[in-house]
């Protein structure tokens, strides 16, 4: 198969990336240095298209892979710093901004409630998203949207911290430990508090994990039931762009205290048939970096050809 290979009994241990010239590409060599992904990060290319029968088993497929130093110049240009991974699917493409900010983890914030929502659905701590519902707890907060009753789909939509608290709190550690090692999701590590591991605790995932997590849900390969990640996929928050959707899901550290200080986007994009998933993250310097998350993740998908 062109521009990737299947090794058999072969573990890599980090990621990097190999510089390409943006408008070309061939493909790689077995030699080649390529991108190296762990056995928890060989993204679609293992049950996505058939090549061995479990993710459990130690093969890897390489996918073809750029450094995309154009897309680092979006961040520059809105005043902040900042990383971009696209893994383009037909294309076994993974392209990013970086070498070096694509592979650092840091806390996910309110991308958990991907996860959460997943967990909560297979446990059955929500068993309708449109219907079950949270009432709220009365407190006032600063966020106007929190301050109401919440189904699963408007806590998603209205980023609900104190909803998915409950949540967390609800499923317990002992289960959100759980799957979270099932879902091989980030450090696995949910120290600090069941309400605040994900936004002020220890677990910490980086954007090239958010892309092999988030493309598994996509296509529906997390060790859960069919339903629990379908009723997922259906209410991640929906932008239109053009001919294109854009199914993903915003972080923003410190959004529950005032204090904004890291921006993520995360979640997929489709043209037609083509999908390309993606994890974006930047330095909030300034309010209006808040609101760069979406537009910096159209630019890029954009520049990748992805929408």
């Amino acid at each position: 198969m062109i521009g990737f290979y299947r090794i058999k009994k072969f573990e890599l241990r980090s990621h990097h990336f190999t510089m390409i010239p943006s408008a070309s590409w061939r493909p790689f060599s077995a030699s080649d240095v390529v991108m190296m992904i762990n056995r928890r990060h060989v993204l679609s290319a293992l049950a996505g298209a058939s090549l061995v029968p479990s993710r459990a088993f130690a093969h890897v497929v390489y996918q073809r892979s750029e450094i995309r130093e154009d897309l680092s110049k979006h961040f520059a240009d809105a005043g902040t710093v900042g990383t971009f991974v696209g893994y383009k699917i037909d294309d076994y493409l993974v392209i990013a901004s970086d070498k070096d900010r694509s592979g650092e983890a840091k806390l996910p914030a309110s991308t958990f409630k991907i996860p959460n929502s997943v967990i909560a659905l297979e446990t059955g701590v929500v068993g309708d998203p449109d219907k079950d519902v949270f009432k709220w707890d009365g407190v006032t907060r600063s966020i106007e949207a929190w301050n109401r009753d919440h189904t699963l789909r408007s806590a998603i939509a209205a980023s609900a911290v104190p909803v998915y608290q409950e949540v967390a709190r609800r499923i317990g550690a002992e289960r959100m430990q759980k799957y979270l090692d099932l879902f091989e999701y980030g450090n696995r590590d949910i120290g600090g508090g069941i309400d605040q591991f994900w936004l002020t605790g220890n677990l910490r995932i980086d954007p090239v994990q958010q892309v092999d997590f988030v493309d598994r849900l996509r296509r529906g390969t997390l060790p859960v039931s069919k339903r629990s990640q379908e009723l997922v996929r259906d209410i991640l928050p929906v932008t239109t762009s053009g001919d294109s959707i854009i199914r993903a899901k915003s972080g923003l550290l410190g959004a529950e205290i005032g204090q904004p200080s890291l921006g993520w986007m995360v979640g997929w994009a489709e043209k037609g048939s083509a999908n390309t998933v993606f994890a974006l993250n930047l330095d909030v310097r300034e309010p209006r970096h808040v609101a760069d998350r979406m537009k910096l993740t159209q630019q890029c998908l954009t520049d990748i050809g992805a929408i």
